[in-house]
């Protein structure tokens, strides 16, 4: 009888460390919202399914937060306002609920609701509204439904299920009490301190499996030797201090294991490196601390191997051992699309027609390569539920069960694949990379990015000479037992390098990636670093008062300069016919998650004193890019929303307008042309835009009836219209 094809799935959870060091409170919710709403879904989801079995690889510093969180001790301004009485309410705490509750997907958690998104229209919908000209429409109870619908619309489709009362505030829709209030943040409290016992019992029970990461999710090969960054970037430019501290490293891997073994009583055997990151002497000094595997992803093996993965990526349906002297850890290889097809692309499907899908793929693989053995499939654990119907619930449960059902195909946990079929492939040497392009670049090598490690480098230089107690615990990772007010002290500060060290404040840095709240990461980061300097008695340099992030949209190049009228015809005509335009670049236009491709590269945008001009550019020429039945969608809102159909054939239609019973004909007339580019030309009478106006625009692909893409993936872009009098402002030579 065939050999079965293995299938691993590994969720990774992972949230930044968002307590700031210095004020003791959490500058960010996330890691609440994300336990009530994916932690808890993603095990019960497991437990609930037949069948079902996945890797759960818990970052140690998130494990921290959730427990603070459980026993009530997290000092969170967002909670604090959420719970406060409208009636106990300052203006600035009204403001601040107004400005932050609405910090939600808008497609699955905010317009589901009529009465959320009701509230959304009342507050303006990001219409460059004063926060206090929009407080004038907001009594008691708007105040109130706003509390309840923001943490309600973040509850996980399993919690629900499993407290009805919920699902009946959800019926109700309006009009809640401070005591349905009171019970909503009531149940969250329980879910809260449920989490970890419930992944804990699924680890002894045999449907899961429990893995770590280093302690703050740093980059350990960055950590080990910053130069190693050369290898897979020769020309990157890099931080003027060269960043070698592989102790660092050791400590954040052995600390992270430690901290584990302590909430859940065992060892893990397991680690997903922050980012898939990898090099030789990362891996060393992860196999000397006592693992037994990690995982990173396909494109490392496959610039690894002499001659790549081979035919049908063979050579990746296997575990590989890596060997460095007399030290060895097992390497699993994530399959790079599979992962993406859950993360970026399933969202916008029908859940049984993408699980139909997956499962079809699965069969591909086993008959293609008849001696494929394990197939890793491996993704962030919570981001991507949100763009999920009903945050995943359906489409989870019925990928566990068909994928166990299918002939020939087992779900398996990592650990138990290497304990019923060891590896023998080995490897002496791994390609220096992350699972992004097989190289450090969103870490490293922008200015922003590199200044940042050079903050860093001062910080630990000044911390190892103002103390022999923190050059002590760095280099041998810390201590126990009873310790005097110094090695306290001493102890405080590595926290702080350690925490400055985690890989997410880097991810925000450069254009690389988009948040409205990159502020608040840059400031954590220089949080950390001025902690070491408080903790030592030492004056905190001016530089760490400054921000490093600079705030652009992420991915604007320019704003228009001057009025254009461009030609309609899928061609650019000349270098100045668009020379004045403003422009995005689309791959910069990211979130927290990282999607492989894209088919749009750039939006140009212009006016004329008639017209909104718009030109998307593609890698390829952009009616190549389509296939047949592909529909273009252009989104734009100002007072009220607008859509323009774009079918490849096509040169012209109407502009539709959003009413009350769907979307209508409007009266505008639009021109279009799909060629090497794709230009649009639209009337800005209909808009309705005033001079010094806001249009949020964003674009969609409808492919097979299914949302095959969106750009931007987070928010719409807000284009600036100067009006009909830009050229007496501005001009080109």
């Amino acid at each position: 009888m065939a050999e079965p094809l293995r299938v691993a799935f590994l969720w990774h959870m992972h949230q930044p460390y968002y307590r700031d060091p210095v004020k003791g409170e959490y500058a960010l919710p996330w890691t609440y919202l994300h336990a009530v709403k994916d932690y808890y879904d993603m095990a019960a989801i497991v437990d609930a399914t037949p069948g079902a079995r996945a890797v759960f690889n818990l970052v140690p510093s998130l494990l921290d937060q959730l427990l603070e969180y459980a026993c009530g001790e997290a000092a969170d301004p967002w909670l604090v306002r959420g719970k406060m009485s409208p009636g106990d309410m300052t203006e600035e705490d009204r403001l601040f609920v107004l400005e932050n509750f609405f910090s939600a997907n808008r497609q699955r958690l905010i317009d589901p609701s009529p009465r959320y998104r009701e509230l959304l229209m009342l507050a303006g919908d990001g219409r460059k509204t004063k926060g206090r000209d929009r407080l004038r429409h907001f009594g008691d109870q708007e105040i109130r439904d706003l509390q309840v619908w923001f943490f309600l619309a973040w509850t996980g489709e399993a919690v629900r299920r499993r407290y009805p009362e919920l699902k009946e505030l959800v019926r109700k829709g309006r009009g809640f009490t401070e005591e349905e209030k009171g019970l909503l943040f009531a149940r969250h409290a329980e879910i809260l301190n449920a989490i970890i016992p419930l992944y804990k019992r699924l680890h002894e029970e045999g449907k899961a499996e429990l893995a770590v990461s280093p302690y703050y999710h740093p980059i350990l090969p960055l950590l080990c030797d910053m130069k190693v960054a050369h290898t897979a970037m020769p020309r990157a430019n890099l931080p003027a201090a060269r960043f070698r501290h592989p102790e660092d490293a050791r400590s954040q891997v052995a600390r992270g294991i430690a901290r584990f073994r302590e909430i859940f009583g065992f060892a893990p055997a397991g680690m997903w490196p922050s980012e898939g990151a990898v090099s030789d002497e990362a891996l060393s000094i992860v196999a000397g601390c006592g693992l037994k595997w990690v995982a990173t992803d396909e494109d490392i093996l496959g610039r690894t191997l002499p001659g790549g993965l081979g035919p049908h990526k063979g050579r990746l349906y296997h575990p590989y051992t890596f060997r460095s002297g007399a030290r060895e850890v097992k390497i699993f290889f994530r399959d790079h699309h599979l992962s993406d097809l859950i993360g970026f692309t399933y969202s916008s499907w029908e859940p049984a027609r993408a699980v139909e899908d997956f499962v079809g793929r699965l069969r591909t693989i086993r008959e293609r390569v008849p001696d494929a053995r394990l197939v890793p499939v491996i993704l962030d654990g919570e981001n991507a539920w949100e763009y999920y119907p009903d945050n995943g619930y359906g489409f989870l449960r019925a990928l566990y069960a068909a994928t166990a059902a299918a002939d020939g195909v087992e779900l398996v946990t990592l650990s138990g694949h290497l304990a019923r079929e060891p590896e023998r492939r080995v490897l002496d040497r791994i390609h220096p990379g992350s699972w992004i392009s097989a190289n450090y670049g969103i870490w490293v090598g922008h200015p922003e990015e590199n200044l940042a490690w050079d903050y860093l480098e001062r910080a630990r230089e000044a911390a190892v000479t103002a103390s022999p107690h923190v050059t002590e615990l760095l280099a041998v990772g810390g201590g126990s037992g009873e310790e005097a007010e110094e090695m306290r002290l001493a102890r405080l500060v590595c926290d702080s390098l350690y925490a400055a060290e985690g890989s997410d404040w880097f991810w925000w840095y450069g254009d690389d990636h988009f948040s409205v709240h990159s502020d608040r990461f840059d400031r954590l980061f220089r949080r950390h670093l001025m902690n070491v300097y408080r903790l030592l008695g030492l004056e905190t340099p001016r530089e760490l008062f400054e921000p490093i992030k600079k705030m652009t949209p992420a991915g604007l190049v320019r704003e228009p300069a001057a009025l254009v009228t461009p030609t309609v015809n899928g061609i650019v005509d000349d270098y100045f016919e668009w020379l004045a335009a403003g422009l995005y670049d689309l791959t910069k236009q990211s979130s927290a998650m990282h999607a492989a491709e894209s088919l749009l590269q750039s939006f140009f945008y212009g006016f004329d004193r008639e017209s909104l001009y718009i030109r998307l550019d593609s890698p390829a020429p952009f009616a190549e890019s389509l296939l047949e039945g592909d529909e273009l969608h252009l989104h734009l809102a100002t007072t009220g929303e607008h859509r323009l159909d774009l079918r490849p054939g096509t040169t012209g239609g109407n502009l539709l307008v959003k009413g009350a019973k769907g979307w209508k004909r409007g009266r505008g007339c639009c021109r279009w042309a799909i060629g090497r580019v794709c230009e649009i030309a639209v009337p800005l009478l209909p808009l309705g835009l005033e001079p010094h106006g806001r249009l949020a625009v964003f674009v969609t692909l409808t492919r097979g009836e299914e949302e095959f893409g969106r750009w931007p993936a987070d928010a719409p872009l807000l284009l600036s219209y100067a009006g009909p009098d830009l050229d007496a402002y501005n001009w080109i030579v």
